[in-house]
């Protein structure tokens, strides 16, 4: 699990919009704001002097703009991530943007819930490659890296290509388990026959429906399992 709440800067232009960012971030539990800034030369200085672990960045500023900001991010080896807050919809920027490395695209005008859903993403895929080196920071295999990257997606995403059939499948594995207990992604999969990618896929649609909530699972000589256990909704 990842230690302390996630830093984050607010890179927006309008100061309106970055006070009302900057509170939609610190409403979300595990979260801090580590500053407020309104121009492309201010954010790079921010991050530069530390204490940043995600940055809120608007591809549209008076100075620099967004995407000069992630070259000079990256160049510089920054290891802040990186979340669009953005109204530029341009299929260059937006390809540009995915190719340096941004964990989410966020399109303006947006929801406090859709903040939320990505901000609470990326949490769970720090703690999923968190989990996965442990405390001495081992190498991760493919299925880990699998998982961890599965995490970025929100629910609204899966959602689209949520198959009845399978959920069902997957909600009455859930129901069949021991009171208490739970389903992991790999019990989920071998209870289903699903891939454990798939299986957490249909997890996280669930929990992002409030249907089952996620619990860490200690024992044994591994890293910590994610369990799901079924809430009163399912």
């Amino acid at each position: 699990m990842s230690a302390g709440p996630v830093r984050v800067l607010v890179v927006e232009d309008d100061p309106v919009l970055a006070a009302a960012h900057a509170r939609l971030v610190a409403d979300v539990a595990g979260f801090t704001v580590a500053g407020t800034v309104h121009s492309g030369r201010e954010a790079l200085a921010a991050v530069g002097a530390g204490g940043v672990d995600l940055v809120l960045l608007d591809m549209t500023l008076p100075d620099v703009d967004g995407l000069q900001v992630l070259r000079a991010l990256r160049a510089a080896a920054v290891s802040a991530d990186v979340i669009a807050v953005t109204a530029a919809r341009e299929p260059a920027v937006v390809r540009q943007a995915l190719s340096m490395g941004v964990v989410q695209y966020l399109l303006k005008p947006f929801t406090a819930a859709s903040l939320e859903e990505r901000l609470r993403s990326y949490a769970r895929f720090r703690d999923e490659v968190a989990r996965a080196g442990g405390a001495a920071g081992a190498a991760m295999d493919q299925d880990a890296i699998d998982e961890a990257l599965a995490q970025l997606r929100t629910s609204a995403g899966p959602a689209r290509g949520v198959a009845p059939a399978t959920l069902q499948a997957v909600v009455g594995a859930l129901r069949a388990a021991p009171p208490g207990t739970g389903l992991s992604a790999a019990e989920a999969a071998a209870a289903t026959g699903l891939s454990r990618v798939s299986a957490r896929r249909y997890l996280e649609h669930l929990a992002g429906a409030g249907r089952v909530r996620r619990e860490p699972r200690y024992g044994g000589s591994g890293r910590p399992e994610l369990a799901y256990l079924p809430t009163a909704a399912l």
